[in-house]
């Protein structure tokens, strides 16, 4: 059995490989155009922005939630899904309301190069991130921190994938999300049929933890309906798909990736719960599932982690390349420049594999605190309009999510004490609101300035 899982995803990177055709121009590799200079179908969009989206970190999560927290943690994690909804709000205002190409050409506009400066050091870190956190998930199933095994096998799976990515950019991450999407969903579907027609699993073990306000799950899920507002908008994979179809096709991509990703969330979730109910004292997730459900099943389980996370990675590749040329105008768009960028991107995720970080949930807790610093901007300057918002007041939101967002991984990881022994979600609450309110407050404040100060420009005494 334990072949089986190699050759599954050696099978299913050739097939990746054989039809990510290469591209001629920068439409194509920047753009996700066609070799006709043709926008993708909506039925392309919907599965690419859902599996670049249910992302192997994200199962991971969902399922580990779902084992220490029951339906709660699980669904606090699928709140962040609802991102696809206030994404779409977001990318319909910037486009067809503003006229903005990119969301740093509205920074720009509106904040300088500050703008621009502290948006790309957000998104640059993310990026990296999202390469590291895949490949973390990949040696995870194949072998223990640290082994051959380990290893060789994250390597390879960085260089398959980083293959046929720049092969193609993003058109060929397109095409390749539509034929992952369709074995992801095979995949999930008959590991959920094995799951719920065995005879250990009752649909009353999801509610094996209650609902208690105070505990870790619920108040999750408060903070994941507080980050919804700003998340999407700093990650540049959900963004970028944004800017490739017309308004219709667009919003209606958006709205469907947001039902579908829920509920593979919640699908994948519950069989975190279904071990969380089952497990004897000091039993992790993967011995519980493998106890209940016997070999093929993890093969399935181990089968849905490794699609998604390619397709994860080649996006996040594409992205990283339109991030450097396109967006930051760091080289020269051009195909080698965007090539060269991937393959840097890819190496520094590489290494912060081996820096032995292994707390998955915590990039998205982080990342997800610092983009807070961009909720202000959207109330504020995008959907509210407002152009008298001065820079010093961007800045200082930006400052206090970063400081808030260092202030969870320290106190997370035990290398600070500065917020007490309360539970590490419950701190991550307490910041997030104090980003979310300290942040609308300084742009408050800094649009009341500028307006008193115009008042009396025009009306000296």
């Amino acid at each position: 059995m334990n072949y089986l899982l190699p050759v599954l995803v050696g099978a299913i990177a050739l097939f990746s490989i054989l039809i990510s055709s290469r591209a001629k121009n920068e439409a194509t590799f920047f753009m996700g155009r066609s070799a006709k200079g043709e926008q993708p179908g909506l039925l392309t969009l919907i599965f690419s922005q859902v599996t670049t989206w249910i992302f192997a970190r994200s199962l991971m999560n969902a399922a580990i939630l779902g084992f220490y927290y029951g339906l709660w943690g699980t669904l606090a994690y699928a709140a962040y899904y609802l991102s696809f909804l206030t994404g779409a709000k977001i990318i319909d205002s910037l486009r067809f309301q503003h006229g903005y190409a990119s969301i740093q050409q509205f920074l720009q506009a509106r904040f300088g190069l500050y703008g621009t400066g502290c948006y790309n050091l957000v998104i640059g870190i993310r990026l990296i991130s999202e390469v590291f956190a895949n490949l973390l998930v990949i040696g995870i199933i194949f072998g223990e921190a640290g082994s051959i095994g380990y290893t060789l096998i994250i390597l390879a799976f960085a260089a398959v994938t980083l293959f046929y990515s720049v092969l193609g950019g993003l058109h060929a991450s397109l095409r390749t999300d539509m034929f992952q999407m369709l074995v992801f969903l095979v995949t999930l579907a008959i590991l959920m049929v094995v799951t719920v027609s065995h005879d250990s699993f009752h649909f009353g073990d999801l509610g094996f933890k209650p609902f208690v306000i105070g505990e870790p799950g619920p108040i999750l899920l408060i903070v994941a309906l507080l980050q919804v507002w700003s998340y999407p908008m700093h990650d540049p994979v959900m963004m970028d798909r944004g800017f490739l179809a017309d308004r219709e096709r667009t919003r209606r991509s958006f709205l469907h990736a947001c039902w579908i990703s829920i509920i593979c969330i919640i699908a994948f979730g519950s069989l975190g719960i279904f071990a969380g109910a089952n497990a004897g004292v000091g039993e992790a997730m993967n011995t519980v599932l493998v106890r209940l459900l016997g070999d093929v099943p993890m093969l399935l389980f181990s089968a849905a982690l490794i699609i998604s996370a390619m397709s994860t990675l080649d996006s996040t590749l594409s992205s990283s390349a339109k991030l450097v040329a396109v967006d930051m105008k760091l080289v020269h768009p051009s195909l080698l420049n965007g090539r060269l960028s991937m393959a840097v991107f890819m190496l520094l995720g590489v290494g912060l594999v081996f820096t032995n970080n292994r707390d998955l949930f915590s990039a998205v807790a982080v990342s997800g605190t610092a983009s807070m610093y961009l909720a202000p901007v959207i109330f504020f300057s995008l959907w509210g309009g407002r152009d008298d918002i001065p820079v010093w007041s961007y800045v200082s939101a930006f400052v206090l999510a970063v400081v808030a967002a260092g202030l969870y991984f320290s106190e997370s990881a035990g290398h600070s004490t500065i917020l007490g022994d309360a539970h590490k979600y419950t701190k991550l609450l307490w910041l997030s609101l104090t980003v979310l309110i300290g942040g609308c407050l300084l742009f408050w404040i800094g649009g009341k300035t500028v307006q008193q100060r115009t008042v009396a420009v025009q009306n000296p005494v």
